[in-house]
């Protein structure tokens, strides 16, 4: 790995290569800050080329946007011919620099699903209705999830928190109804018991 040109926000001291992208915060090795070093992988590549290949022969493959360069990975988006200067690794895969801009917008590449804890929710509120005794289990459950998984991010695409909202009202209901049948039904037993 090449040495980044990455320096300390506080004491401008260069900062190695063992602070990059770990995570969490680290002691500064000069001034004792707390630092944290999100760098991009082209940065710690071991090979970043300089210079992308000339194409030297007729009728090699060319990349799309330096038509001088030969052409060394495709994107995995949009299959356009990509040199080392223009091939953008995300986790393991090839992207061209134009997928990568348009993925914090259609989210595609960074993020392709996000679990629906607002569905879930919802489905352990209604579903065990049809079969109420399993509601003393599933009830707790959807209240847990809406109130675990409010904040949590819905979808890509925008969605109101209207099923986490129903999910807890009908959830809060079931447990509502199981403790006034419990309170009924220790009420009468108390009311035998007198009776004996």
């Amino acid at each position: 790995m090449r040495a980044p040109a990455v320096a300390c926000t506080r004491c401008q001291a260069p900062v190695h290569g063992d602070y990059l992208n770990v995570g969490h915060f680290l002691a500064c090795p000069s001034c004792e800050a707390m630092i944290r070093v999100q760098v991009f992988p082209a940065l710690t590549r071991p090979s970043l080329p300089s210079v992308a290949t000339p194409v030297l022969v007729e009728g090699e493959s060319s990349c799309f946007y330096h038509p001088h360069k030969r052409a060394e990975v495709a994107c995995e988006s949009c299959v356009r011919l990509l040199c080392g200067l223009c091939d953008v690794e995300v986790g393991d895969k090839h992207r061209c620099p134009a997928c990568l801009s348009s993925a914090g917008r259609k989210q595609d590449v960074i993020e392709k699903s996000r679990t629906l804890y607002d569905g879930i929710a919802l489905a352990l509120a209604t579903f065990p209705l049809l079969l109420w005794p399993f509601t003393i289990i599933t009830a707790p459950a959807a209240l847990y999830l809406t109130v675990r998984h409010w904040r949590t991010p819905l979808s890509i695409f925008p969605r109101t928190k209207i099923r986490f909202v129903i999910a807890f009202l009908l959830a809060g209901a079931q447990v509502a109804g199981w403790c006034y049948l419990a309170y009924q039904l220790f009420s009468n037993l108390g009311t035998v018991r007198r009776l004996n």
